[in-house]
């Protein structure tokens, strides 16, 4: 039995009934082996995609097989071993070369890297709304350039809100359509071991090298390195080392290359050259969607109405969002019984719990008071200077922002004072938020930093 020509075959059915999407990240990275002439081995070359293709895939896998041959008695499924890399390499390029939806075979060099990454986090299943669609929008016109027009790219936000999401995806994406191209993908973290590794054991020529012949160098979470300078040292001669040969750099980080604290200023100016995209905080109707992309995917029911409960109740990031919808999933599947907004609200009741805690007037004060290096007690002053008067308004207007209060009772809270001076300054700040590049930025950054 030509157990690649099946294999082929196999392929080809899933392609047409996944689609090319779904296909590309779960079904291509699978590999085959005949075993005792009956039994088929369906190989992943790492652990999560093999428990996901098990979980989700198996019984499609295990139909299309047999509505093949009628030969295979036994149909197993299993993770990738070094005895099966002739194997792998062969059935890869075989079924590559034999469906129209993959352009290409994936480098040796990218092969490692394809294993390493999340099959999940591609751009089609990024979902966009107002809060991200500009970071979706450089991370896509970076994935997609062959040239490095923004150098670097550096795309910031807070926990959970999609910055991996993006880097990821832009690296399946180049490995996919551009496989010649070497893509390095790694945290900050991984990065600075690799070089105190190189140093130990004094091969730091190879390090180097490793590093600067590359087409695309991407970092995730570069705030690690803050206040580490030996590692920033060498980051900063590879940052530049690339740039000089017109090699994209794509970073991600907490904040932006300015906030970086413990970050040379040299390497803060390099980090902002190119461009800078932010991913905010998700609102309820991309929550939503997120939500409702996840449902999608998985093999059970859920309720529109525990969809938006969810979307509703869980409002901190996104990986918490997905999280929260696993959790009432596996519970509902594991005692067989269907989801309902009782059975949700009762297994996410400490995450609900998290989300209910209010902002406080008094939290803001604080927050916006250390910010601009006041008093708290400045806030209820009478004082008028502007560098006292600036934050008060400040604070009065998030607290207009992220507290239900009336304008009266948070006059109250900033040493009486009437609800007109309240209102005038929710639109002095509304007016510097349009006018002031960098004010509106030490908004955004104290409202995350509150919320």
């Amino acid at each position: 039995m030509d157990v690649f020509a099946l294999w082929r075959s196999v392929c080809s059915k899933l392609s047409s009934e996944y689609g090319e999407d779904v296909f590309k990240s779960w079904i291509s990275p699978l590999s085959v082996e005949l075993r005792h002439g009956t039994i088929l081995s369906i190989i992943a070359p790492n652990k999560f995609l093999l428990d996901w293709v098990s979980n989700n895939y198996a019984s499609d896998i295990k139909d299309a097989v047999n509505s093949e041959t009628s030969e295979i008695e036994e149909i197993e499924f299993r993770l990738k071993s070094e005895n099966d890399s002739d194997n792998y390499k062969q059935s890869e390029l075989d079924i590559q070369s034999d469906l129209n939806d993959q352009n290409s075979v994936v480098s040796s060099f990218n092969a490692e890297l394809a294993g390493m990454l999340d099959p999940r986090l591609t751009f089609e299943n990024f979902v966009v709304g107002k809060s991200n669609e500009f970071a979706y929008a450089a991370a896509m016109r970076v994935a997609e350039s062959d040239t490095a027009e923004f150098n670097p790219l550096f795309i910031y936000g807070g926990v959970g809100l999609g910055k991996t999401h993006l880097l990821n995806a832009i690296a399946w994406h180049i490995i996919h359509t551009k496989p010649d191209r070497k893509v390095i993908y790694l945290s900050a973290e991984k990065f600075m071991y690799e070089f105190i590794k190189a140093v130990r054991f004094k091969n730091t020529m190879d390090f180097k090298e490793q590093f600067r012949s590359v087409d695309v160098l991407m970092i995730d979470d570069i705030q690690f390195i803050c206040g580490k300078e030996s590692t920033q040292e060498e980051f900063f001669h590879t940052f530049n080392a690339l740039v000089d040969k017109n090699r994209q750099v794509i970073i991600s980080a907490d904040s932006s290359p300015s906030d970086l604290d413990g970050m040379e200023e040299r390497m803060k100016s390099r980090l902002g050259w190119g461009l800078v995209a932010d991913v905010h905080p998700t609102n309820y109707e991309l929550r939503l969607g997120i939500l409702q992309h996840k449902a999608s995917t998985l093999d059970y029911q859920v309720p529109k109405r525990v969809l938006e409960f969810i979307a509703q109740k869980v409002t901190s990031n996104v990986r918490e969002l997905e999280g929260a919808l696993n959790r009432v999933v596996a519970k509902a599947m594991l005692t067989h019984k269907e989801i309902t907004l009782e059975m949700t609200t009762d297994i996410l009741s400490d995450i609900i719990r998290a989300n209910d805690r209010k902002v406080t007037v008094e939290d803001i004060q604080k927050k916006v008071a250390e910010h601009f290096s006041i008093r708290i007690s400045d806030m209820y002053s009478d004082k008028r200077s502007k560098n006292i008067a600036r934050p008060r308004q400040i604070a009065m207007y998030l607290s207009k922002k992220l507290t239900t209060l009336s304008l009266p009772d948070i006059g109250r809270k900033f040493g009486g004072r009437d609800h007109t001076t309240v209102i005038h300054a929710v639109k002095k700040v509304e007016e510097l938020i349009s006018t002031d590049i960098s004010f509106d930025e030490d908004i955004k950054i104290l409202t995350k930093a509150i919320s």
